[in-house]
């Protein structure tokens, strides 16, 4: 069992940047693989990166935020991070951190352990 609350987001505008963190409870952290999704308003809930368990040698991100976005983890604080650059009016969503034991995935429904999600709003 693995219980995540995000934290980070806020208003920023075109052109800033976000760090959002997700702390992580429960299970051993370093077994699960971890992502982030975000969810707009009116849309379905998609996926923004993701790390592999373990070191985190393995990171995957959607096409939308590759080069903006940086997944990245710290398995002695039990911490996951997004690290946004170069933000822009349609990154604005909820975002949500996820855990799934062991390896990663691209689909929300793959991961069983889910945070409360923390509001991020990019203004033009």
């Amino acid at each position: 069992q693995v219980h995540l609350v995000e934290s980070g987001g806020g208003l920023v505008q075109a052109g800033g940047s976000l760090r959002l963190s997700c702390v992580a409870s429960g299970s051993s952290f370093s077994s699960y693989a971890m992502g982030w999704f975000r969810q707009a308003p009116g849309k379905e809930r998609e996926f923004v990166a993701a790390i592999s368990w373990s070191a985190g040698l393995n990171k995957n991100y959607a096409d939308a935020v590759k080069g903006r976005f940086t997944i990245s983890r710290d398995n002695a604080k039990n911490m996951l991070y997004l690290q946004m650059n170069s933000l822009k009016p349609e990154d604005t969503a909820v975002y949500y951190c996820a855990a799934r034991y062991a390896t990663w995935s691209k689909e929300a429904t793959h991961y069983p352990y889910w945070g409360q999600g923390t509001q991020v709003t990019v203004s033009s």
